[in-house]
């Protein structure tokens, strides 16, 4: 039989994302696609209207996140032992989907401008756009604060950051267009404003594909957790060590730690500890095993 001691630490020092935050982009960016949306076929612009298709796709996106993180906030029940802090994970990637989606809306449109320009009314095209660069700029600005450490927050922050980029871009094709008079600028400036929306997109679409699929947070390096472990006093082998992600930003891990002479509070309090500071990861559960290395087969 071997000996064991268990040692958890559920303390969560990362602030919860405010729902305030997310009802303000909402509403400032509904009411935005409508106005958008009617100026675009007033000026007959597939630029204008591409924007506001976009915009559309992060209101949509903005209503997961924010749910998401209300959701996160929720108590764990019998069955959900865990509480709902997955669903800001979820979110992020359904949030990635949507931009991709809208993307080929986009391009599907652009395209089809290619082969039949039409005119456009290009001034009142870049007055639009100024007031989507100003509402999508200040939106995006809400989410700065927590975007690196919560991939919920980062999606709703890229997504305001992609439509102030959209914004800039149609008012570029806008005094292009009243400059030379050559309307295939308006979906040519749309087909690059796509690419780099795919471009900056892969990355969220990555990292919350990974965190979906319970691997390790992209800046936790595991071997380093593994040698950290391996280098407390009197461990001679970890095993079975997991990290992941229980919400955007809460990783966790489990592991068995061989340890001849068993562990005490003090040990297990400072390993955490150690955890919490170094790596970020204040969801900790550590099994201490007596058994000698030759003992554990599993050990490495």
């Amino acid at each position: 039989m071997h000996a064991h001691d268990h040692r958890h630490d559920h303390a969560h020092h990362h602030p919860e994302p405010s729902d305030k935050r997310y009802t303000i982009a909402i509403a400032l960016n509904l009411g935005f696609v409508a106005v958008e949306t009617a100026a675009g076929f007033l000026a007959n612009s597939t630029a204008l209207l591409s924007d506001a298709t976009h915009n559309l796709s992060d209101v949509l996106g903005l209503a997961l996140a924010g749910g998401a993180a209300w959701l996160a906030k929720q108590q764990a029940s019998e069955q959900r032992t865990y509480g709902f802090s997955k669903a800001t994970v979820l979110a992020a990637l359904a949030n990635a989907l949507v931009l991709l989606i809208a993307c080929g809306g986009i391009l599907w449109e652009a395209v089809r401008r290619f082969y039949a320009p039409e005119p456009i009314e290009a001034g009142f095209v870049m007055a639009v756009a100024t007031v989507g660069v100003l509402i999508n700029g200040a939106t995006a600005m809400l989410f700065l604060a927590g975007r690196k450490e919560d991939v919920n927050v980062r999606g709703a922050y890229l997504h305001m950051l992609a439509d102030a980029g959209v914004s800039a871009a149609v008012i570029v094709a806008g005094a292009a267009i009243w400059f030379t008079g050559l309307d295939w600028i308006d979906p040519a400036i749309s087909i690059g404003v796509v690419a780099l929306i795919l471009w900056g997109t892969w990355g969220l679409l990555r990292e919350s594909l990974d965190l979906t699929l319970d691997a390790a947070p992209a800046h936790i390096d595991v071997a380093e957790v593994r040698a950290f472990l391996a280098g407390q006093a009197g461990v001679t082998a970890v095993h079975d060590l997991h990290v992941w992600a229980m919400g955007a930003a809460k990783p966790a891990l489990t592991a068995h730690l061989v340890r001849p002479e068993g562990g005490d509070d003090a040990f297990l309090a400072g390993v955490t500890d150690a955890l919490a500071h170094r790596f970020g990861i204040r969801h900790v559960t550590l099994q201490v095993e007596r058994a000698q290395r030759d003992e554990c087969a599993e050990c490495h």
